[in-house]
């Protein structure tokens, strides 16, 4: 097996800056042959003891993870978006509330979580974070 072959069958990840009405990250990680994504308002925790609010959004395609550039104003989600930062996206534990994972990027290097919360007025809202090694 090459490393393209393994690159193909590795899972992957990506983090949008995205310049919208709102500075915000969106997390995006490959599962279920899409992008399953959550709203970031402040930048990802990359050490331990930083939690964020990650908000739950729609599934995107996996074609989205290249996407950089410009959604036109009058556009649903219209400003500027950078990747910040991509890399391999290795699940541990996949729950309907809790998912434990791995990322392996150029900023993000590690274990992370997702908790889903019970507070907030949505039901869309996660906790996410860095676990400690």
């Amino acid at each position: 097996m090459t490393d393209k072959d393994e690159e193909k069958d590795s899972l992957i990840f990506v983090i949008q800056k995205h310049h919208a009405t709102n500075l915000h990250y969106d997390l995006r990680l490959e599962m279920d042959g899409v992008l399953k994504s959550w709203a970031i308002p402040k930048e990802p925790p990359t050490v331990e003891g930083i939690k964020r609010l990650a908000i739950h959004v729609d599934d995107h395609d996996l074609d989205y993870a290249d996407f950089e550039g410009t959604i036109p104003e009058g556009s649903y989600g219209s400003g500027k978006v950078e990747i910040w930062d991509r890399g391999i996206f290795e699940p541990e534990s996949i729950k309907e509330k809790k998912i434990v994972f791995s990322l392996s990027g150029e900023k993000m290097k590690g274990k992370f979580v997702l908790v889903k919360t019970n507070f907030g007025k949505y039901d869309n809202d996660w906790l996410f974070f860095k676990k400690k090694e």
